[in-house]
């Protein structure tokens, strides 16, 4: 699956695939996927409740909003109004809290005059039943280095999350919510 996914990136930043067919091809590579890992669930150490987000890097994240605003109906949110905003979608019921997934626009600054190349910076799911200390240390033994993302990283009340690199380079965020006796939990 790593493989397939890494592909159809590489086809999508050489310009021999539409946003739209990228996104299609995700998608059913998701459901396919969903059926076979039913039976691998029971053996992994966490379980994916959601897509958090993908954080999208582009050279006009105004011209990227609007496609998607406009194309698929997401909502505009947390847009600064220089080179960043996210688009909201979808609405998860997890534990009583509402959930949004959202895409992360971005235009960074380009460095040298040269442009700036579209490319996924990063996906992250969210966990289901997180536990800061069982997470890093199933983690480590899995011979990562986790890099805890910085405070206030997501407006989410006890947001909390794990940066590694998957197999084939990308940054994988791994998040979940902060309860009460976890060691990164903040009281309200």
């Amino acid at each position: 699956m790593e493989a397939f996914v890494s592909r159809l990136l590489k086809e999508f930043e050489n310009g021999r695939m539409t946003r739209r067919q990228l996104i299609q091809a995700l998608a059913c590579a998701a459901a396919a996927a969903g059926s076979a890992g039913v039976r691998a669930q029971s053996t992994t150490p966490f379980k994916a409740v959601r897509l958090d987000h993908i954080s999208y890097q582009v050279p006009d994240y105004r011209r990227t909003r609007d496609f998607y605003a406009g194309l698929i109906g997401m909502s505009v949110e947390a847009d600064n109004s220089k080179d960043y905003c996210q688009l909201q979608f979808g609405d998860v019921h997890n534990g009583g809290a509402r959930a949004r997934s959202f895409l992360s626009l971005r235009t960074p600054a380009a460095g040298n005059g040269q442009p700036v190349t579209p490319r996924i910076d990063h996906l992250a799911f969210a966990i289901d039943e997180w536990d800061t200390t069982r997470v890093s240390a199933e983690l480590e033994r899995r011979g990562f280095t986790p890099r805890l993302a910085p405070a206030g990283d997501g407006d989410t009340p006890n947001y909390v999350s794990f940066y590694v690199v998957d197999p084939n380079g990308i940054e994988l965020q791994i998040s979940g919510i902060a309860r009460p006796g976890d060691a990164l939990y903040k009281r309200p």
